[in-house]
């Protein structure tokens, strides 16, 4: 699937839900499928910038896909991470760095954040589009 339709079906998915707190729910759930890293990796070199709880996330290429893996200490941020690791994951770095992630805005998810868990979703989204770049500039290396 193409990340706008994955997008898609999360706002499918979101628009069973018509109150915020079945959302949240939702949410949580989706973060019990994270795909966790390893306790290794879990190091401040791969916390992200910009969150509140502790977010850890890892990338690597396989097939000329990334694949994310992630972790948070709070429930409500493993699910956010798990909406955009559904989104990116088993993408081309090209894909994920030229990506316009509208169902954010589409589901309603900022406007319901506090500014301090908005503002690490898009932390999230930034550490993600710059693991991107950089396996980008890798490839352009050869």
């Amino acid at each position: 699937m193409t990340i706008n339709e994955i997008q898609d079906k999360i706002i499918e998915d979101f628009s069973l839900f018509t109150d915020w707190m079945d959302k949240y729910n939702y949410i949580i759930e989706l973060g019990r499928e994270c795909p966790l890293i390893d306790e290794k990796d879990k190091k401040d070199k791969n916390l992200i910038d910009g969150c509140l709880s502790k977010v850890w996330v890892t990338s690597k290429i396989e097939d000329g896909k990334m694949i994310i893996k992630a972790d948070s200490d709070a429930v409500i941020t493993k699910g956010i991470i798990t909406l955009l690791l559904k989104i990116f994951n088993n993408q081309t770095p090209k894909d994920v760095y030229n990506s316009d992630l509208y169902f954010i805005d589409k589901i309603g998810l900022t406007s319901h954040l506090s500014p301090t868990r908005s503002n690490g979703l898009f932390s999230m989204i930034k550490q993600i589009k710059l693991y991107a770049l950089a396996f980008l500039s890798q490839e352009s290396k050869g």
